[in-house]
């Protein structure tokens, strides 16, 4: 019996530990090095660029005279958050005329971390607790300011209409 009990112990336990395996992902686009060699500053526009490597990850924020091809190899590990091991972006900068004006490639050393802001839009109109929502919402306005004026309906007295 005691045997019996070992033996279960250490299947589950070798049986559970792929589950802690990490997860890799290759995410987005994954150029090859001589697609990339072959577009040519000053000569390729954005239908040649298009055509060699298809359509942009995401264009820039503000125009269009930069297309970004992006990819990222992450790994997670059971419930943590996914890490990046590293990526690449290409970054294609067109002249105005359309034609490219240059090639960089940034890593995930170029990165920088965005710094969000904590600061909440204040609301107008008043707080209420749970139980004023709740109340608030039962015919009669029980939770409501008692002191307030009853607004007239549009073409009528001051009272709701019936139903």
């Amino acid at each position: 019996m005691r045997s019996t009990a070992k033996m279960l112990l250490v299947s589950a336990a070798v049986l559970s530990l792929p589950a802690c395996t990490a997860v890799q992902n290759q995410r987005g686009y994954v150029p090859e090095t001589p697609i990339i060699d072959a577009i040519i500053v000053g000569e390729d526009t954005r239908v040649s660029v298009s055509e060699k490597l298809g359509n942009p990850t995401l264009n820039g924020g503000f125009d269009d005279d930069t297309w970004y091809y992006v990819s990222s190899f992450d790994v997670q590990a059971a419930f943590f958050p996914s890490q990046s091991l590293e990526r690449e972006i290409y970054a294609v900068e067109f002249s105005p005329e359309g034609q490219v004006a240059s090639i960089e490639l940034l890593g995930l050393e170029d990165g920088r971390a965005v710094d969000y802001v904590a600061r909440e839009t204040p609301t107008s109109g008043r707080d209420m607790t749970f139980l004023q929502q709740i109340f608030n919402a039962v015919p009669g306005n029980i939770g409501g300011n008692q002191n307030q004026i009853p607004q007239q309906n549009p073409g009528g007295t001051g009272v709701p209409p019936p139903f």
